[in-house]
């Protein structure tokens, strides 16, 4: 099932369990796990993309073994809000996940979030190699993040 918002994204997950955060790329995917109360995401690895049966079942044997219960995908979208190729062909993946999982799906607006990641790996002094490794998944825990902070903001405000 792919959720529009946040909002119907939170209504359809059960009470407790963790969520995973990508970041689809071209040639990786970045993948963040949160904890089971939703509060923390985590960097956990970067897939290297083959095809999309390939990744996907790479991808959800992750879910499986860490028991995740919905997926946020990271919405590339443009800095002035429109929605261009990459957008598209992230909702596309999602389309085709969707087809061979039950998890929720829902977008967050990943606007800045490897700019975000870049500049935390720069300021904990990460080498130039170690940056090009883990910058993947590192976006993908901002992205989580994001999604975590909002869910959260909601849980509150009722």
């Amino acid at each position: 099932m792919i959720c529009d918002d946040p909002e119907s994204f939170l209504a359809v997950l059960p009470r407790h369990g963790p969520l995973a955060g990508l970041d689809l790329g071209t040639a990786t995917i970045g993948v963040a796990v949160s904890d089971g109360r939703r509060t923390v995401a985590t960097p956990v690895e970067t897939i290297k993309r083959k095809k999309f049966g390939v990744d996907a079942e790479k991808l959800l044997t992750l879910c499986t073994a860490r028991e995740v219960a919905g997926l946020v995908l990271g919405l590339p979208m443009n800095m002035d809000g429109s929605e261009g190729p990459r957008c598209q062909a992230t909702r596309a993946f999602a389309r085709n996940l969707e087809r061979l999982t039950d998890l929720p799906i829902a977008f967050w607006d990943e606007r800045l979030s490897t700019v975000a990641a870049e500049r935390a790996l720069l300021e904990a002094d990460t080498s130039r190699k170690r940056r090009a490794e883990v910058i993947d998944h590192v976006a993908a825990s901002y992205i989580l993040q994001g999604m975590l902070d909002r869910m959260g903001h909601l849980r509150n405000a009722v």
